[in-house]
Formats: C-alpha cells, structure tokens, sequence
C-alpha cells in the first residue's frame, strides 16, 4: 500500500513538473518579448535600460498607421458579416431539419481544421478566376483590403457558427414552442425570446473574429494588393529585415489587444448557470 502512495506521489509530481515546464514553453517568449519591448537600446538583443520610447515611435510611423487602418477596416467588415452570416448557419442548423443539413454541420467545421496556408491558396485561385471572368466584361479589379475582407469572413463564418452552435444547444427548444403558442411570429419569437438568450454566444462569436482577423497573417499575406497591406502583414514583412524593439512594441500592442478580446469571449460564453451566489 505504502509503494503505491509513493509511486503516486512521484506521478502527481512529474506531471505539476511536466505542466509547469509546458508553461514555461508557451510564455516565457512572451514574457521576453514584453520586457525588450521597453528596451532602451535601439540593438534588440543588448539591454540598454528601460524605456517607454518605442511605444510612441510606433504612433509616428505613418506605414504603420497606414497598416493599423486597414486592419481594422477588415477586422470591422468581417467581423460584422461574419456575425450575422455565421449565427444565421448556426440557426439554420440547430433549429430546422432540411435535406443536406449533416452534410453542412459537417462542412461547417472545415474552415477551423484547414490549414491557413491551404485556405490562402484557395481564396487566391478564387479571386484569379473571379477577376478574370470580370475583367472580361470591362471593370478591372485587384487585389486589396476588401479581397482580404472577403477571404476573413470565409473563415470567421465558421467560428462564429461553431460558437453560436453551442450557445443553442444550451437552451430549451420549449421556451420558443411556448412563443409561438402565444400567437407570436417567427420574427417576433425570435426577437424576443431566441435572440435574447443566445445574444452572450453572438458577441463572443463576433470578439474571436475580430481577433481572428485582426491577427491573421498567412491568409492575408496572400490575397492582398497595392495598398492592402494589414498591420500583421506589415509585422511580418518588417521581421524579414530584423527584429527590432519597435516591433516588439508592435507585437506587444498586439498581444494586448488580442487577449483581452479573447478573454472577453470566453468571459461572454461561460454558463450563467454556474455563478456562485
């Protein structure tokens, strides 16, 4: 009996240990990336004090204003259509039986599972085809930030309907049967009683896009144009020419914001049901 205490006693410690190094993996670069971020040495690797100049630097730097903009031009186009798109799927699925709704629940999953380097490809060769067929007809069009739009809601769709998908089924299907029992339209139903209580999954729906978009850099990469470069594709192609503390200002700012969106997400998405009084 006493060899199998011990035995897991040693268990239990190799895997706080393991789980604690697996931390440390994950976020001691982040934690550095933070700290050179206030670097007062313009040389990234050589320690030169602390300093909060690189912060205004990037405020000052006109490609990266240009980058930001454009950024949350997608970010807020995408997130906008995706939301409404994505939760009507959602919708669709959960609530009504039609002929190839298994084989779109299923479809619906593979924008999430794909890889971006994969989906980037796709969005490229559909927007060549595309511009080709209209260039034919007179107008000519290029690559640029809505072509990226366009290529960001492809995907979000998904997240957001996976997302809206499981707020549905955390509700009674009997408090809308109820609604219409009571002489209300579909329209009215919904508005009052589904939209209400899924409302919580919609907004973390439309945060994780907006995060999604805002940090995506393979897709874009891909499918933008003269004067569509994003601010993560600006990052990206800055890295090419070395590091910097400025972009480690950059990537900081970006870090912030991309967390505090996702736990704004997860914060939207807990179960009501499990509040302590």
């Amino acid at each position: 009996m006493s060899q199998t205490l011990r035995t897991g006693k040693w268990i239990d410690r190799f895997l706080r240990l393991n789980a604690w190094l697996i931390f440390a993996f994950f976020y001691i670069p982040i934690f550095v990336l933070v700290i050179f971020s206030f670097n007062g040495s313009s040389r990234v690797t050589v320690w030169g004090g602390f300093s909060t100049r690189w912060y205004p630097a990037v405020f000052e730097n006109q490609q990266i204003l240009s980058a930001l903009k454009n950024s949350l031009i997608v970010a807020g186009i995408s997130t906008v259509v995706s939301t409404i798109l994505g939760t009507s799927v959602a919708i669709a699925i959960d609530r009504y039986r039609f002929k190839g709704r298994k084989a779109l629940d299923g479809a619906i999953y593979l924008p999430v599972i794909i890889p971006d380097v994969t989906m980037a490809v796709m969005m490229l060769a559909f927007f060549a085809q595309v511009f080709r067929l209209i260039d034919s007809f007179g107008p000519r069009f290029q690559l640029g930030i809505y072509t990226i739009a366009i290529s960001h809601i492809a995907f979000n769709i998904s997240f957001v309907a996976v997302v809206v998908k499981a707020r549905l089924g955390q509700l009674d299907p009997s408090l809308e049967e109820a609604a219409r029992d009571l002489y209300a339209s579909g329209w009215l139903a919904f508005r009052r009683v589904t939209l209400p209580l899924i409302l919580p999954g919609v907004l973390a729906g439309a945060l994780l896009a907006l995060a999604l978009s805002l940090d995506d850099v393979v897709i874009s990469g891909f499918v933008n144009g003269s004067g569509g470069t994003t601010l993560p594709v600006y990052v990206f192609g800055a890295i090419r020419r070395g590091v910097s503390p400025e972009l480690n200002a950059i990537s900081t700012l970006m870090l912030l914001a991309s967390t505090v969106l996702v736990l704004t997400s997860l914060f939207l998405q807990r179960d009501p049901k499990s509040k302590q009084p």
